[in-house]
């Protein structure tokens, strides 16, 4: 059973993804998780902190599972790096939403601190995986890449996908219904797209 504190933000999360941050009120993320206004308050202070909250703890999920592949001795640097994209299209595209209202908060860039908050949740992960390229680098497994535009090809591919459905569909011939992160053929062809690009940038030999 989830504790008030838990199921506020499980509550918050479904409300931000459905109507945004400013479409979301304190009032009702409270009445959905069945709690009054002061508690929320109690817990958070605001709905930023909230917000905050929400993104810092996703964030360490992914930054547990990134730290395991990181440390993984069975796995290759080239074997990590596919991990890495595995998981990602696998999180990403299954929260979506949320993901997609993060990236509009730091595009739109109407509430600094909040920013600043989501960017250094977000950075001690983007550093793992450059933690993986230079050890590709240092090894010889890898070529003398950058490592930080490396990571921004990554995740910037699935990025470009997931930020628009619409245009996503027009790109890959698709009808207007058709919903490309609930397809695993489409996923896989995703993944099978990225590791392909990572080998030939990567790839020394």
């Amino acid at each position: 059973m989830k504790d008030k504190r838990e199921q506020i933000m499980v509550t918050a999360l479904h409300l931000f993804a459905e109507k945004g941050f400013e479409g979301t009120s304190i009032r009702d993320i409270a009445e959905k998780a069945s709690v009054n206004v002061a508690m929320v308050n109690y817990y958070f202070g605001s709905k930023e902190k909230l917000f905050e909250n929400i993104v810092e703890y996703k964030s360490t999920t992914t930054r547990g599972i990134l730290d395991e592949i990181l440390h993984n001795e069975k796995l290759s640097q080239i074997g990590k790096i596919e991990a890495v994209i595995d998981s990602y299209i696998e999180r990403l595209f299954t929260h979506r939403i949320f993901h997609r209202l993060i990236h509009q908060e730091l595009i739109l860039n109407q509430r600094e601190s909040l920013q600043d908050s989501i960017v250094n949740s977000l950075y001690p992960n983007a550093v793992i995986i450059k933690n993986i390229v230079e050890s590709g680098i240092k090894n010889g497994e890898f070529k003398k890449v950058d490592p930080e535009l490396t990571i921004a090809s990554l995740v910037g591919t699935i990025n470009q996908i997931l930020l628009s459905k619409k245009f996503c569909n027009k790109l890959m011939h698709k009808a207007g219904d058709y919903v490309p992160y609930e397809d695993n053929k489409f996923k896989k062809r995703v993944s099978t797209h990225l590791k392909q690009l990572m080998h030939a940038h990567l790839s020394n030999k």
